[in-house]
C-alpha cells in the first residue's frame, strides 16, 4: 500500500522526534500502533463479511466460472485435451448389446487370437533357436572329439647334458681416487 522505505521511516522518525520531544515520543507511537491495528481488523471485519455476502448470492461460483473462462483463455490447448478427456470418458462406457458393443467384443477377440499366436510362433521359434545351437554345439564336440582321442606322437626323448654354469669373470680392479695434498699453511 505505501511505499514506506528505511531512509523515509528514518526521516519521519527524527521529525517526530524534533516536534513531538523525546519525551512524548513512546506515547505517540503506542497510540499509533493501536490506530493500525484497530485499522487493520476494521479492514479484516470489512473483507470477512463481503465473502459472505459473495457467497449468499452466488457471487462465487460465478467468479470461478469466469476463472475457469479466463484459464481456457489463458491455455487453450490444455482445456482442448479436458475437454478430449471428458469426451473419452463418456465413450468407455459402451452398451454390449449396440454394434458398437458387438464391434468392441469382436476386436477384443481379434486381439487376443492375435496375442495367442504371436506368442505361440515366438515359443515354437525359441525351440527352434535352441534345437540348432543344440545342433552346433554337437558338430563342435564331433570336430574336436578326434583330436582329443588320438593322442600327438612324441619324438624320442634326449638326454640333455648337464648345463654348466657360466664362467665368472674377474671383477675389474677399481683404481683409488686421488686425493690432492692439502697445503700447509704458515702463520
Amino acid at each position: 500500500m505505501f511505499d514506506l522505505g528505511w531512509a523515509e521511516l528514518l526521516v519521519i522518525g527524527v521529525v517526530a522526534l524534533i516536534v513531538v520531544g523525546p519525551k512524548d515520543l513512546p506515547v505517540l507511537f503506542r497510540r499509533v500502533g493501536q490506530f493500525v491495528g484497530k485499522a487493520k481488523g476494521m479492514a479484516r471485519e470489512f473483507s470477512s463479511a463481503m465473502n459472505d455476502a459473495a457467497d449468499e448470492s452466488g457471487v462465487r461460483e460465478m467468479s470461478t466460472s469466469i476463472n475457469k473462462s479466463l484459464k481456457t483463455a489463458a491455455n487453450p490447448l490444455g482445456s482442448a485435451m479436458d475437454e478430449v478427456k471428458s469426451a473419452t470418458s463418456s465413450l468407455t462406457n459402451i452398451d454390449p448389446d449396440s454394434e458398437t458393443g458387438k464391434l468392441s467384443a469382436e476386436r477384443a477377440a481379434d486381439v487376443k487370437r492375435i496375442q495367442a499366436g504371436t506368442a505361440r510362433a515366438a515359443a515354437e521359434r525359441k525351440q527352434r533357436e535352441a534345437a540348432e545351437a543344440l545342433a552346433r554345439a554337437e558338430e563342435m564336440e564331433a570336430e574336436l572329439a578326434p583330436a582329443k582321442k588320438a593322442p600327438a606322437k612324441k619324438a624320442p626323448a634326449k638326454k640333455a647334458a648337464p648345463k654348466k654354469a657360466p664362467a665368472k669373470k674377474p671383477a675389474a680392479k677399481k683404481t683409488p681416487a686421488k686425493k690432492t695434498p692439502a697445503k700447509k699453511s704458515t702463520s
